[in-house]
């Protein structure tokens, strides 16, 4: 994130010891400072080496370096030479314990920092967060090509669907076999949660057909509607999870890629405890780091064939909700989930018997908690 952590202060810090056994708020950040590592998991069985970021709970002596932007991990993306930064400390030392497990799913053509602003979040709560690199990023046969034929592109299309869960399923091996961040740091195997965005929100609701360890799913405007636009990937989805994996669903109002009705068809086809919060004026980069900078560069580009339509179907950004909004909706809601499912928390569980939408406006967040 460029932008939004500079604006962090040592009463942020401040904030992060606010909290006392009789008041949850998912909203502020947590008592833990966050690490970060990179690591390389190489898959035999593919012959792919994936990079994977992890996110962890430091230890108490790196408390406020996550916070202060000169101590901060800084980053670059293979799309530019732009230095991020992410709420967390490169290499920190690890607070040793046993922790909840959460994996992330990238957006199709993205990669696994995309959302830094949530895993980083959720760390500092107290959860190990993972993401990797998917296939498409790293395997140079499932690359997009200038000049490809139909044919082709149909056939690359089906393999870049069709790797999206064995990668999460892979991650989730390598992660409980292996020492994750060090040996006295380790990840829960009975408490797995996965958080995907858009083919990786499909993707969080995919892996539960084949993978039983995972126990809570959030999807973030995902796709698999039959509701599909132009361009869009012809993902579905069977459902076919033959056990309760309570799943929210967070989903932007004015999301034109990947619209509302699709997101209540889905929503109505989960078989399992579910829940549907809207964030009103929100489109669907309302879920990476740098919204602002992001929405309107993709609104820029000059889009040809299928998805000739998308930016001329964008608002501008100025007439829809601010990124800092949409990251506080994002980060209390998806670790309140994550408390009440996998920890069980019941503080987090009657956070959402009561009034999110309440709760949200007095945070100058405008939501729509969805009532079937």
């Amino acid at each position: 994130m460029t932008g939004e952590n500079v604006k962090h202060t040592k009463q942020d810090f401040q904030r992060r010891t606010a909290l006392t056994t009789d008041q949850y708020d998912p909203f502020v950040r947590g008592r833990f400072p966050v690490g970060v590592r990179t690591i390389e998991a190489l898959d035999t069985r593919r012959d792919r080496l994936f990079p994977c970021e992890i996110w962890y709970p430091a230890a108490p002596h790196h408390a406020g370096q996550d916070i202060a932007q000169e101590t901060q991990d800084v980053f670059t993306v293979p799309s530019s030479d732009a230095q991020h930064h992410q709420m967390a400390v490169r290499n920190a030392a690890a607070q040793p314990g046993t922790y909840p497990l959460i994996v992330f799913s990238h957006p199709s053509g993205g990669h696994r920092r995309m959302a830094t602003f949530l895993c980083t979040h959720l760390s500092s709560h107290g959860y190990v967060v993972a993401a990797l690199d998917h296939s498409e990023v790293v395997a140079p046969e499932l690359a997009h090509r200038d000049g490809e034929t139909d044919e082709p592109k149909t056939a690359r299309i089906e393999a870049v669907i069709a790797n999206r869960v064995p990668d999460i399923r892979f991650l989730l091996d390598h992660l409980l076999r292996d020492a994750a961040v060090n040996a006295e740091t380790h990840c829960d195997a009975t408490q797995i949660g996965i958080v995907g965005h858009s083919f990786g929100g499909w993707a969080a609701l995919a892996a539960p057909d084949v993978e039983p360890r995972i126990r809570a799913v959030v999807a973030l405007a995902p796709a698999g509607s039959s509701q599909r636009k132009p361009g869009i990937l012809p993902v579905t989805l069977g459902f076919n999870w033959g056990r309760d994996v309570p799943t929210l669903y967070l989903v932007a109002e004015d999301d034109v890629w990947l619209p509302l009705a699709g997101m209540y068809e889905l929503f109505e086809r989960t078989p399992a405890s579910k829940r549907l919060v809207i964030l009103r004026r929100a489109d669907h980069t309302h879920f990476m780091d740098d919204v602002e900078q992001v929405h309107e560069t993709v609104r820029k580009m000059p889009f040809t064939g299928e998805l000739a339509w998308l930016p001329k179907a964008m608002r501008p950004i100025g007439e829809l909700c601010s990124g800092e909004q949409a990251h506080t909706f994002a980060q209390g809601l998806t670790l309140c989930h994550m408390d009440a499912i996998l920890r069980r928390q019941e503080e987090a569980q009657r956070f959402f018997e009561g009034d999110i939408e309440a709760a949200l406006a007095g945070r100058s967040v405008e939501v729509i908690a969805h009532k079937p």
